[in-house]
């Protein structure tokens, strides 16, 4: 297998390293692209080929869909290879559309800054297709009509799931069992070499620090620099990191629900106690009865649902959750709607911007998957009707979501402490509900054996670009200085 090109890769993209690697794996890590301008001043865009079975890398191949953006300084330090997490999200579309967010100037400056669909996402191969959007509505947006959690609602759930996932499998093919972790994380050496990076510096966010921490055990001599920022503990089970994020997501409604009853706006009166009560009877409510939305479309509870996570994943969205609720009271679905639709990566024409969702089931399912088994799905349950009044409710059955994917979980590294490795650092917000910061604090003192905690005292989801100058300073100076924090800076 040989891939070629028909130029040459832009001259500030050095060609690729001399790897020691299989014959086999040689055409992949001496591979040459093609890059063209994309995106905006100073954007390439290109594709990389890695092997679709690295089990069996000369079988065949996928094309990954990857974008650079040029360092301002005519002499770069290298790349930083990026990923926003997910799993299912676009480091591709980050670069090409909102490069000016990703990170600080500082870093923009000294580095080529590196996003990539990942196997199954976005632009790569083998896209995950899985369902019409009409269907993918009744799937996020539509209930069974029974009462939730009878029986009839766990088999018409069931019956649902079937669909969905026959539906990945005939649309997607076979290369759906082959975009596990694992092997996302080796094709990111592949992306290295192309860049001409002896290592690898990387910056990862939410999923993404799995995903870097999955290459640090892989490769720990190749890891350069590395920022893990809203970090995962990869040694927890997924019943366990579910209950985490339940958790997380409960406190930061909490932390909504405290900030809002001190405004004089707020649709809640009295005190959080009574707003957190009076929460739990409109969900109840809206169960049996989805509400009108100005577009036409009922609000369901799951709507309603998702419509409540996405604004908690930043303060700077608590003005929206605030107007959702008044509204909602009023009988008005439509802010709910909206914020559900930002979220799902639904546009107003009806249709998807992207298979974030259908990409997401498909890695997350072979990553691993919680118990389907009754018993365990009714002890599951139990704790997470105890770790939240508000959400637990909604957070139960979590083993059905799996329990019928085509391919079985995938193989995975027996530890991560990425022996051997340079510092890594592990970014860790104290309010950060979908990667709850007690997970930051594992990864960094007890599971790697060189990771460093770096702390951001604050409400959100990751820290690196939109908190505070603490912690940009602290991964500026490490990136560009090789600077590593003597000590937790408690930003």
């Amino acid at each position: 297998m040989v891939f070629s090109s028909c130029a040459q890769p832009d001259p500030k993209v050095s060609p690729s390293v001399a790897e020691s690697v299989s014959a086999e794996l040689a055409p992949f890590y001496e591979q040459e692209v093609t890059w063209k301008s994309c995106g905006g001043t100073k954007t390439y865009c290109g594709t990389i080929e890695v092997p679709a079975d690295w089990n069996n890398p000369g079988e065949s191949s996928f094309k990954l869909a990857v974008a650079y953006h040029q360092a301002d300084k005519v002499k770069p330090l290298g790349s930083v290879i990026f990923n926003p997490g997910g799993p299912g999200a676009s480091g591709y579309s980050w670069i090409t559309d909102s490069i000016d967010q990703l990170g600080t100037d500082q870093l923009r400056a000294n580095f080529n800054i590196v996003g990539f669909d990942p196997r199954g996402v976005g632009l790569s191969e083998p896209h995950v297709t899985c369902l019409g959007a009409k269907a993918t509505d009744g799937l996020l947006y539509g209930d069974t009509g029974f009462e939730l959690g009878s029986a009839q609602d766990i088999a018409a759930t069931r019956a649902q799931t079937k669909v969905f996932s026959d539906a990945c499998l005939e649309n997607t093919g076979p290369g759906l069992g082959l975009l596990d972790t694992v092997s996302a994380a080796h094709d990111m050496d592949v992306i290295r070499a192309v860049f001409g990076d002896s290592q690898m510096n990387y910056l990862g966010f939410s999923y993404g620090t799995f995903l870097g921490t999955t290459y640090a055990e892989l490769y720990p001599e190749k890891v350069g620099r590395m920022v893990l920022d809203g970090a995962i503990n990869p040694n927890i089970s997924e019943s366990d990191s579910s209950l985490n994020q339940l958790v997380g997501f409960d406190q930061a409604f909490r932390n909504f629900v405290n900030d809002c009853v001190t405004s004089a706006d707020c649709p809640f009166k009295g005190t959080s106690s009574q707003a957190v009560k009076e929460v739990k009877t409109l969900l109840k409510k809206v169960e049996s009865n989805p509400v009108n939305t100005d577009t036409g479309r009922e609000l369901t509870i799951w709507g309603l649902i998702t419509g409540m996570i996405m604004p908690l994943y930043s303060e700077d969205y608590w003005p929206y959750l605030s107007q959702a609720f008044s509204e909602l009271k009023q009988g008005d679905g439509s802010t709910f709607m909206l914020l559900a639709d930002v979220y799902n990566d639904r546009l107003d024409n009806g249709t998807y911007a992207s298979n974030t969702m259908e990409a997401h089931r498909a890695i997350s399912c072979l990553d691993g998957r919680e118990s389907a088994d009754e018993s365990a799905m009714a002890a599951q349950n139990k704790r997470a009707l105890s770790a939240s009044a508000v959400f637990g409710r909604y957070w139960q059955f979590g083993g059905l979501g799996c329990e019928q994917w085509p391919f079985p979980v995938a193989k995975r590294p027996a530890n991560y402490d990425a022996a051997g490795s340079a510092p890594i650092l592990v970014i860790g917000t104290t309010g950060d509900p979908a990667t709850p910061y007690e997970e930051a604090v594992s990864l960094a003192n007890e599971i790697l054996e060189n990771g460093h905690l770096v702390t951001y005292n604050g409400e959100g989801h990751t820290a690196y670009g939109r908190s505070n100058q603490c912690i940009a300073d602290a991964v500026d100076n490490y990136f560009i200085k090789n600077v590593v924090p003597s000590e937790d800076p408690n930003c």
